[in-house]
C-alpha cells in the first residue's frame, strides 16, 4: 500500500523545507501549570522538475534519430561508394598494364548521376525566416503591480483570501512595472465583450503586421501564400484568419490556418505546420501570427487555481516571415534547422492539468493543476531526449552511448545516465517565459548559466507572460543586446496545454545589429519590428537577474 505514494512522491520531486516558527525563548515560554510549550514546526513542500538524470527512455532516443533524417538525405553518401567504383573500373591497376573499362564506368557513373538527379529533386526545400516583429503597445496600456492589485480589489469581485492570493502571486511573479493589459481589463467597470476583446485583437495583429510588411518591402496582398494564426482562448466568427485576409485584402488563393485551443507552445506548431506547408508549395511565403486575448479570458472568481493566470499573463503577440525561396537566404536572419513536437495528452495527469472550465459560482478560467510541474518536467525530458541525437555534438554523443553500455549492457552499478551539455548545441536559449518558478528549475535542470535563462527572464520581467509569443520577445531580446552572430544556433521550446513540449531550432544566417535608442527615429509608416528599443540598457535588472 506503500508503494503508490512513493511513486507519486518521485515523480512530482516533491521536496521539503522545515523551520521554526518563532525564536527559542517565544516559543519555549512557560506556560499554565508549570509545563513549556515545545517550538512549533512549519514544513513546506515545494514541487520541482523531475530528475532528468534517473531516466531516459530509449524509445524517445530511437524517434530522435529517426526523425533526423529522410531516406533522401542519405542519398549523397550513397553516391560517394559508386564514384569511387567508377574511378576503380576506369583505371585499373593490372599486374603489368592499365586496363581500361569504359561499360563498367559509364554505368557507374550513371548510377551516381541518377542518385544525384533524385536527391537534387527530392530535398527538402530550404525554410528561411526572413524577418519577425514583437507587438508593444502603447504606453497608456501599461500596468504596474500596484495598479494591478488596486484595480484588482476594486471589482469587488474577490473575497479577502483571493486578494491575499493575489498579492502574494504578484510580488513573487517577477513581472516589473511596465507590463501591458487591454483598455477593456483597465476600464473600471471593466468592459469585458466581444467588441473590447476584437479591438484588441486587431491592435495586435495589425500592429506587429505593418511593422514586419513595412521591415520586409512584402506586399500583402500579392506576395503572401501561406497564413497561420495561432490564439487559445480567443476564436471568434469570422476566425483571426479571416480578420486580417480582409483587413490586407489578401488573395483569393491564400492558404489560411486558424489555431486554438493549443496553449503557450502553439507558436512553435505554427512554424512547424508552416514549414509542411512550404515544402509543399515552392517559392512561396508564409506569414505566422502567434497571440493570446486577454480580454474575454479574464477571471472573476475566488478558485486559487485560476487566478494565478490573471497575475501572470499580459498583451502581446508576433508575426515572422517565412520563405522558401533560395533568392531569400541573402537577407533572411536565421534558416530553420528541426522541429519536435511531444504530445502527452494520452494521460489523463496530462491532459487536465491546464484545464478550461466554469468554478463553484459559474465563472469561467484556466485551471493550474497542482501536477502542472511533474508534468512538464516529463514532457520535456521526451522532447530534449528526442531533439538530442539532431543537435548535439557527437562527443556528448558518445559519453551519453558510453553511460547507456555500461548501465543496459555491463549492468555496473552505480552509473547514472549522463545528461548531456546542451550548452554546446546553442549558443541562444528561449525558454517559454511561463513564470518564475519554471524558468529556474529549467535552468536548474539543463545546467544552464544565468546569461543563458537572461532573455527569458527579461522578458518576463518586461512583458510578462505573452503565452506562445514570448519566445519571439526573447529572440528580439538577444538581438537587441547584439549577441546574435552568423552561425550561431537558437533553441525555441515552448509549453503548453495539452500537455506539449515543442522545441524549434535556427541557425543564425548574418550578425544581427544591436538596436540603439539613439539611432535615428524611423517614419511613422515604418515601425520597429523589436520591442526593446527603448528599454533594453536598462536589462538586465540588478535586482532581478
Amino acid at each position: 500500500m506503500e508503494a503508490a505514494p512513493a511513486a507519486v512522491m518521485e515523480r512530482e520531486r516533491l521536496t521539503a523545507e522545515m523551520s521554526f516558527r518563532g525564536d527559542d525563548a517565544a516559543d519555549a515560554a512557560a506556560q499554565p501549570g508549570g509545563t513549556e510549550r515545545l517550538p512549533s514546526i512549519i514544513i513546506k513542500i515545494r514541487r520541482r522538475l523531475p530528475d532528468f538524470a534517473r531516466s531516459v527512455n530509449l524509445k524517445y532516443v530511437k524517434l530522435g534519430i529517426r526523425h533526423g533524417g529522410s531516406p533522401t538525405s542519405y542519398l549523397p553518401m550513397l553516391c560517394v561508394p559508386v564514384l569511387a567504383s567508377a574511378a576503380y573500373s576506369f583505371v585499373r591497376l593490372d599486374v603489368i598494364y592499365y586496363s581500361i573499362d569504359l561499360l563498367t564506368c559509364v554505368a557507374w557513373l550513371g548510377t551516381a548521376m541518377l542518385l544525384l538527379t533524385v536527391y537534387y529533386f527530392k530535398r527538402p526545400r530550404p525554410v528561411y525566416l526572413v524577418e519577425f516583429a514583437c507587438y508593444k503597445p502603447d504606453d497608456q496600456h501599461k500596468i504596474s503591480k500596484d495598479a494591478f492589485l488596486d484595480m484588482t480589489e476594486s471589482t469587488g469581485c474577490f473575497n479577502d483570501k483571493a486578494l491575499e492570493f493575489q498579492t502574494k502571486i504578484t510580488n513573487r511573479s517577477a513581472l516589473g512595472d511596465e507590463t501591458y493589459l487591454p483598455p477593456g481589463v483597465q476600464a473600471r467597470p471593466p468592459r469585458l465583450n466581444m467588441a473590447e476583446a476584437r479591438l484588441e485583437a486587431e491592435a495586435v495583429m495589425f500592429g506587429c503586421l505593418d511593422a514586419l510588411f513595412a521591415s520586409t518591402g512584402i506586399n500583402p496582398r500579392r506576395d503572401v501564400s501561406i497564413l497561420i494564426v495561432n490564439c487559445s482562448l480567443f476564436n471568434p466568427t469570422p476566425s483571426l484568419a479571416s480578420m486580417i485576409i480582409h483587413h490586407y485584402r489578401m488573395r483569393e488563393d491564400v492558404k489560411s490556418f486558424n489555431l486554438g485551443g493549443m496553449g503557450c507552445s502553439a507558436g512553435l506548431i505554427a512554424v512547424d505546420l508552416a514549414k509542411d506547408m512550404l515544402q509543399a508549395h515552392p517559392n512561396s511565403y508564409a506569414v505566422v501570427l502567434s497571440t493570446e486575448n486577454i480580454t474575454l479570458n479574464w477571471y472573476f472568481g475566488n478558485d486559487k487555481s485560476m487566478l494565478l493566470s490573471n497575475c501572470i499573463f499580459r498583451m502581446g503577440g508576433a508575426a515572422a516571415l517565412l520563405s522558401n525561396r533560395r533568392a531569400d537566404a541573402g537577407r533572411a536572419k536565421y534558416r530553420l534547422l528541426h522541429t519536435v513536437r511531444t504530445h502527452k495528452g494520452a494521460t489523463d495527469e496530462c491532459f487536465n492539468c491546464v484545464y478550461q472550465r466554469e468554478d463553484e459560482g459559474g465563472q469561467v478560467g484556466v485551471s493550474l493543476a497542482r501536477e502542472l510541474m511533474s508534468v512538464a518536467g516529463d514532457a520535456l525530458k521526451t522532447n530534449i531526449t528526442t531533439l538530442g541525437p539532431l543537435v548535439l555534438p557527437l562527443s556528448e554523443q558518445l559519453k551519453f552511448l558510453k553511460s547507456l553500455m555500461m548501465r543496459r549492457v555491463f549492468r555496473a552499478k552505480g552509473v547514472r545516465p549522463y545528461i548531456p551539455n546542451f550548452r554546446r548545441a546553442f549558443e541562444h536559449f528561449c525558454v517559454h517565459a511561463g513564470g518564475r518558478a519554471v524558468l529556474e528549475e529549467v535552468q536548474r535542470s539543463l545546467s544552464l548559466e544565468d546569461k543563458d535563462m537572461e532573455p527569458s527572464k527579461c522578458t518576463l520581467h518586461r512583458f510578462g507572460n505573452t503565452s506562445s509569443s514570448s519566445l519571439w520577445y526573447e529572440l528580439a531580446y538577444a538581438e537587441a543586446k547584439g549577441r546574435v552572430k552568423r552561425g550561431n544556433r537558437v533553441w525555441q521550446i515552448g509549453f503548453g496545454s495539452g500537455f506539449k513540449c515543442n522545441s524549434a531550432v535556427w541557425r543564425a544566417l548574418r550578425d544581427v545589429p544591436a538596436v540603439s535608442p539613439t539611432a535615428p527615429a524611423l517614419a511613422p509608416e515604418k515601425k520597429s519590428c523589436n520591442p526593446w528599443v527603448d528599454c533594453v540598457a536598462k536589462y538586465p535588472p540588478k535586482a532581478y537577474v
